[in-house]
């Protein structure tokens, strides 16, 4: 065989770029989840990827394009048999071995999403697996490897049953017996937003996602060495990235009218959405119809989002269900309306009739319906032997901790306190050659009695956005010292809803400032009303005004107590 070197670079970069794809899953599913949970969800997306290239290797490989039957491929360890009747031209084994192996591993990683925050991670690696040992390459043959849906005319040029929806049924299929979150539903099944802890993640991984498509549905040419080809290969950089924009573009409008404000995290899922419905497709329909099959990915996200949330009762922290099986459904269904008959059959809005149609649609059921049977099997088997949902208890805590033994994931954000065994000394910076005590005069206060000082702590909580007002004012009136401290403020606004992906949110925490103040000499009363007029403005938020009794005050560095200790003047 005659080897193409820019077939060959091309597979291989796109499987480098599908490869990719790891982390923008892995910064998608830890932003749309909870920060007690981040390492736990990075630690299975790298496994997925880890475990499923050796099973893959081992038998994946050989069930999805070995010569085999039209339902099967053959058991080839190691993939030693004859592969030439399905290999591109010009393109050497192991690198279309490689190609397919990375598109395996994102059908597996789609489940991690909707199985977050609960899923013992022992179970994971054991489902994960499956679908890479079995599941994924039974149905890949069918559609890729020769199989019996390939000989009816099915089209799916990257996966979007194949690859999408397969991992999509089965995070269906696992959310729904490892049941919500806790928290996620109230006595009466009303759901609860539950946050994800960092947009800025998630939007990081929705980027990259997109940028690693187009390797995805790019790459999927196989080769890159006629006109034909080069021309193919144009036309899926467009429409994935218009089926993308177009799906952006609707989500946030739609959302925007839903309620009242647009969605970030919907809008960012539904590029996901246009991503996944197009890619079968992409290589078949005209900019039209990628705009469109965009469109109706884009709505159809938020109302399956909040299908599944409200009436299905099924917890998808990342949405994952509603992004990978209903849009990779649909797209592949879509591809029977929208297909010019460019490299397929023509569908039926470009008169083909309905024949691609219902291909597309008998292959979408028949895919479904064998993953679902088999992924069942296999989580039941889980469930009922070793677990497949961690312990309530471990939940609460956060997988990170339970699972992995990572106190966090975010160690350095916080300030931890230097830790000293019992008894042993800690060593104190000192500067100058005489103690403060020796060097200084000091007047201790042990009790209050008739005629002492009165201290008064007052503690405010306000915006962000007022604190450098309040603190000049302070300072005007003659306050030496405050402590300050960012805070999270809970409450929720009546009347005035606000939605995180379709969920009302019953409480929000929102940052504030909180500043303490201990006065004595500077009336309280004053400090009071300054306060008032500087962080007024009519809006709810504006903050709160604690007032306390203090019984004294000392001042470490030289020892002095009550009134003296107030005054930071030498």
């Amino acid at each position: 065989m005659t080897y193409s070197a820019v077939n060959t670079i091309w597979v291989l970069f796109g499987a480098a770029m599908v490869f990719f794809m790891q982390a923008g899953f892995s910064m998608c599913e830890a932003g749309f989840t909870r920060a007690k949970n981040t390492g736990n969800i990075l630690m299975k997306n790298l496994m997925d990827f880890c475990i499923g290239t050796p099973a893959f290797w081992l038998v994946g490989f050989g069930l999805m394009f070995g010569a085999g039957s039209g339902v099967i491929g053959t058991f080839d360890p190691l993939i030693g048999g004859d592969y030439s009747h399905i290999l591109p031209a010009g393109v050497p084994l192991w690198a279309f071995v490689i190609f397919q192996t990375v598109f395996c591993a994102t059908s597996a990683t789609i489940v991690s999403g909707a199985m977050a925050e609960r899923t013992k991670f022992s179970a994971y690696c054991i489902y994960s697996a499956a679908i890479s040992l079995l599941i994924y390459p039974v149905s890949g043959h069918w559609i890729w490897g020769g199989g019996w849906i390939a000989q009816m005319g099915f089209h799916d040029f990257a996966g979007s049953t194949a690859v999408h929806m397969v991992g999509g049924v089965c995070a269906l299929i696992g959310a729904k017996i490892l049941g919500p979150r806790i928290g996620k539903y109230d006595k009466n099944g009303k759901p609860q937003a539950i946050l994800g802890h960092n947009l800025s993640f998630a939007a990081l991984g929705v980027f990259i996602l997109w940028f690693c498509w187009f390797g995805f549905n790019g790459a999927s040419t196989v080769g890159m060495d006629s006109d034909a080809l080069m021309d193919t290969a144009g036309r899926v950089f467009f429409n994935t990235n218009m089926a993308a924009a177009v799906a952006c573009c609707t989500t946030l409008l739609f959302t925007w009218i839903r309620y009242k404000k647009p969605d970030v995290s919907m809008t960012y899922n539904a590029a996901l959405a246009g991503l996944v419905g197009i890619t079968a497709g992409c290589d078949a329909v005209s900019p039209v119809g990628a705009a469109v099959i965009g469109i109706i990915c884009g709505i159809l996200i938020v109302l399956a989002v909040e299908f599944f949330d409200k009436i299905a009762k099924i917890d998808d922290p990342v949405g994952a269900v509603s992004v990978h099986c209903v849009c990779g459904a649909t797209g592949t269904i879509l591809t029977g309306l929208f297909a010019t008959g460019v490299t397929t059959e023509a569908g039926l809005f470009y008169g083909g009739g309905v024949h691609l149609l219902a291909v597309q649609a008998a292959g979408v059921v028949s895919v479904a319906v064998y993953v679902a049977v088999v992924i069942t099997i296999v989580f039941l088997a889980i469930k009922y032997t070793i677990g497949l949902r961690a312990d309530a208890e471990d939940e609460i805590a956060g997988l990170d901790v339970s699972e992995h033994g990572l106190l966090t994931a975010y160690a350095g954000f916080a300030m931890q306190p230097d830790i000293a065994a019992e008894g042993e000394a800690v060593p104190a910076a000192v500067t100058g050659e005489v103690p403060a005590a020796e060097a200084i005069p000091v007047k201790k206060v042990p009790s209050f009695e008739e005629g002492t000082p009165k201290f008064t702590k007052i503690e405010i909580v306000c915006r962000e956005s007022k604190f450098e007002a309040l603190k000049n004012a302070m300072m005007k009136l003659g306050i030496t010292g405050m402590t300050v401290s960012h805070v999270l403020g809970c409450g929720a606004q009546k009347g005035k809803p606000e939605y995180y992906r379709g969920v009302q949110v019953e409480a929000s925490l929102l940052p504030k400032v909180q500043v303490e103040i201990v006065v004595s000499a500077v009336p309280v009363r004053k400090v009071i009303e300054t306060a008032k007029k500087v962080l007024y403005t009519g809006h709810i938020g504006d903050g709160k005004i604690f007032v306390y009794d203090v019984e004294n005050v000392v001042k470490v560095r030289t020892g002095e107590e009550g009134f003296d200790a107030l005054q930071d003047v030498e």
